[in-house]
């Protein structure tokens, strides 16, 4: 009767009560559910198998985010699996491509860095792309932890598929994850196969990649699996020209630079060749990754897994654009000084050794060791003033990572039951450290190249280390056949230490060098007119114990709900200065169902959340008082979120699949007085930080009320092949780019995008497909951040539209 007055009476429903009310429904459902599931084989995320393209129901898919090998659908986690076929349709090429198959899930590209940061849940860290700064959502790679996101995560190429799991994760994984995870599973040698793929495309923006992977049988004991990718294509952002200024105009602007205080030299013509007109363009890919992976099962109780892979980025960094284009200039366009320059390689060893000791336990060990090195170049101003002498009106400033070098290592033991019992259990111990060092020159001088110094340092850290170790548990009551009870505990334990870091300031003596600093000067002599003023050296320690209580009961053989409190962790750390910032924690409610309907057709999965924080970390560069520069983190008193998260697959006949994903949340952020050199923000008394803005109770970033996926797919059979037809709509309501909330241009609006494909895939003995795909088809323009502080707004944005094909053959 209730449900009959909300339809015909005027009420206002809001966001979370509808997802309360869905929620609830899908349970209702769930309990009037009793048709026969399908009897479709269980598959990993490997593929989509033979039968499910020929069946109208949904294969079973079993995923390992728990740490065993348990079908989704019984799984209680709020976890998506995407296997590779969804990757290919999807023309995934990295985490950022990720998110639109995952509900509450963000990525947002980094200029400078040239990395991707995530935001799940509402819940991320702009400025984790630094030695600095760890990620709430931690990336693993065949369960081993990476740090500095690179390699696979770059260029996803031969994954057998992706989970992503939300909520923390700590009683399972090794490395804490406060607000999720995203395992990524590379595809394993097969002993006895020998198969094997290549592909080739082309595209817009003179696009060219290649990928291809061969399995190759050395024994009935041993298989090789080689898999490699590349992909290049030209950057999206044109070179303007400069207006050339008559040399009066030039002088006058001189002298008024001089009468306003100006530091007093000879005037000289602006030099307009500085200015950047050809060459390798910003936000181009060229990226190249190899890997060679081995299994080996010396006897039925042993399964070793080895691979190394390989990865060499020479692509260059996205751009800083005028959100208001210059009168004359398209959108895709930039005043540049600075010519892009990218050089990152990473090596990485991963291992896998699991042991039978009975057939009620098992012994696995998993680890890896990865080695970063890069430098980069990067044109932090984007022209967003046009200089009106060589030392006035713009601004110039390049952000130059002059070397960044990161080793890892990573070592976790598990031992876990296995077979059917009263409780399932699992134990785990886990080292990891980081080895890291970086020199980062800002070089700002007034107007041009030219011009006279506004302020330039460099930041060394030539030894910055990081060890965390924790043991942690898990275990699983089967109290009944239909009712099972989850508890588990973690210790963790951080150390960080930073040894003669130091931040170098412009002395400004008239007689030494008055130009930018270049690599080549070493700011620590004498006479290199630099003088530090940032004494980095610290050491930080800490520990927590963290928990899970979960109980999901299983209503018949299709529908499961579930209900769990957990807790996750971030370690605290160092700054500049060698001062500290305190650890992040966060509680996590869930409520969660998961049902089959219409006979296996259907999947459905809801999930209902609520997250507390306390001393949630923020970060940002920052100006002092006194004119010095560093990145500050701060801890907020906290911040809340919450939402609900929907996911449904459906398979309405054998030839049409239809895939919708829902996400409602509201992220707020508690009490802080935060500043960052990004934005023109007033001044302010709050202790080194001259200008800054009191956030407190704003809305955190990337985190829209309201965001939905479609994914539909239509299979038509032809005499020799199949052509498939697919379209993604991805819709969003606006969005904050920081915690800032700080006007239209910090905002991205509400937006719809598009996304088509067409394959064809051959069904002869040869069997050969050909991908074609639309990106982007309205051409949107997507911030994902948002500056001011050169005065006029600026963005980065998503790619423009784009457009391809792709022709491979399996053997």
């Amino acid at each position: 009767m209730k449900i009959r007055n909300l339809a015909t009476r005027k009420v206002a429903i809001t966001p979370i009560q509808l997802a309360i009310f869905t929620l609830i429904t899908s349970v209702g459902t769930a309990q009037a559910q009793t048709q026969t599931p399908a009897s479709a084989p269980a598959t990993s995320t490997a593929s989509q198998t033979k039968t499910d393209k020929e069946s109208s129901t949904i294969s079973e898919v079993i995923v390992t985010g728990t740490k065993r090998a348990t079908s989704l659908q019984k799984t209680p986690v709020a976890i998506t699996a995407i296997n590779a076929a969804a990757l290919e349709d999807a023309h995934v090429q990295n985490v950022q491509d990720v998110v639109n198959l995952v509900p509450g899930f963000q990525a947002t590209g980094q200029g400078d860095h040239g990395v991707i940061t995530m935001t799940m849940r509402g819940i991320g860290n702009d400025s984790a792309k630094t030695e600095y700064a760890d990620p709430e959502v931690a990336i693993f790679i065949d369960g081993i932890y990476a740090p500095r996101p690179e390699g696979a995560t770059s260029l996803l190429f031969d994954l057998e598929g992706i989970e992503v799991l939300r909520g923390p994760q700590g009683t399972l994984w090794g490395r804490n994850a406060t607000v999720g995870a995203v395992n990524m599973q590379t595809a394993k040698p097969k002993i006895g196969e020998s198969s094997g793929s290549v592909e080739g495309g082309l595209g817009s923006y003179k696009r060219f990649g290649s990928r291809g992977a061969f399995n190759i049988p050395v024994s009935s004991e041993l298989a090789l699996r080689f898999a490699f990718a590349h992909e290049k294509h030209d950057g999206y952002v044109d070179y303007q020209a400069p207006s050339m200024l008559s040399l009066d105009s030039q002088k006058a602007a001189f002298a008024t630079y001089l009468k306003n205080g100006g530091t007093v030299v000879p005037f000289q013509p602006i030099n307009y060749a500085l200015f950047v007109q050809d060459g390798p363009k910003y936000s181009a890919q060229d990226q190249t990754a190899a890997r060679i992976s081995m299994l080996w099962k010396p006897n039925a109780a042993t399964k070793i897994d080895l691979s190394y892979e390989k990865f060499i980025d020479r692509g260059t960094p996205s751009m800083n654009l005028l959100q208001t284009p210059r009168a004359g200039q398209n959108h895709w366009s930039a005043l540049i000084d600075t010519a892009p320059y990218t050089e990152r390689d990473s090596d990485a060893i991963r291992g896998r050794i699991e042991y039978a000791i009975n057939k009620d336990m098992q012994l696995t060990y998993i680890g890896g060791y990865s080695k970063f090195s890069g430098s980069s170049r990067f044109d932090q101003d984007g022209g967003a003033n046009a200089p009106t002498s060589f030392t006035s009106g713009g601004s110039m400033q390049a952000n130059n990572t002059v070397s960044s070098n990161y080793k890892n290592f990573s070592h976790e033991v598990e031992l876990q039951s296995m077979g059917t019992r009263d409780i399932d259990w699992q134990l785990g111990l886990y080292y990891g450290s980081e080895t890291n060092d970086i020199r980062f020159d800002i070089p700002i001088l007034n107007g041009t190249y030219q011009g006279t110094v506004g302020w330039q340092g460099s930041f060394i850290q030539p030894k910055e280390t990081v060890e965390t170790a924790a043991a942690f548990g898990q275990a699983t009551w089967n109290a009944s056949n239909d009712t099972h009870i989850t508890g588990g505990l973690r210790y963790t334990q951080d150390k960080r230490t930073n040894v003669d870091g130091r931040g170098y300031g412009f002395s400004g003596k008239p007689e030494l060098s008055q130009a930018a600093i270049t690599p080549n000067v070493n700011p620590a002599f004498a006479n290199s007119n630099f003088a530090p003023y940032s004494f980095n050296d610290g050491s930080y320690s800490g520990n927590k114990v963290t928990g899970l209580l979960r109980i999901s009961h299983d209503l018949d053989k299709d529908n499961m709900v579930y209900g769990s409190i957990s807790t996750g962790y971030k370690s605290g750390g160092l700054q500049d200065g060698g001062k500290t910032y305190g650890p992040e924690t966060l509680t996590n409610f869930e409520l969660g169902s998961k049902s089959t309907l219409l006979g296996g057709a259907v999947r459905w999965n809801n999930a209902l959340y609520y997250g507390k924080f306390k001393d949630f970390q923020f970060s940002a560069p920052v100006t002092a008082p006194d004119g010095t520069r560093g990145l500050q983190t701060s801890n907020a008193d906290g911040a809340t979120v919450y939402g609900f998260e929907s996911e449904l697959a459906a398979k309405l006949s054998k030839d049409d699949k239809l895939q919708v994903t829902i996400a409602i949340a509201k992220a707020t952020l508690g009490n802080l007085v935060g500043g960052s050199n990004d934005y023109a923000l007033p001044a302010c008394k709050i202790p080194g930080i001259s200008n800054c803005l009191d956030v407190s109770g704003n809305t955190m970033p990337h985190t829209p009320k309201f965001s939905a996926q479609v994914l539909y797919q239509h299979t038509f059979h032809l005499n020799e092949g199949t052509l498939t037809p697919r379209i993604s709509l991805h819709y969003e309501t606006e969005t904050w780019l920081s915690v800032f909330n700080y006007g239209e241009g910090d905002k991205q609006e509400a937006y719809a995008r598009a996304d088509l494909g067409l394959r064809y895939q051959s069904t002869g003995k040869s069997s050969w497909y050909a991908d074609f795909f639309v990106r982007n088809v309205g051409d949107n323009k997507v911030k994902t951040s948002a500056m001011n502080a050169n005065g006029p707004w600026q963005a980065q944005y998503l790619p423009p539209r784009t457009f391809g094909v792709n022709v491979g053959i399996d053997f």
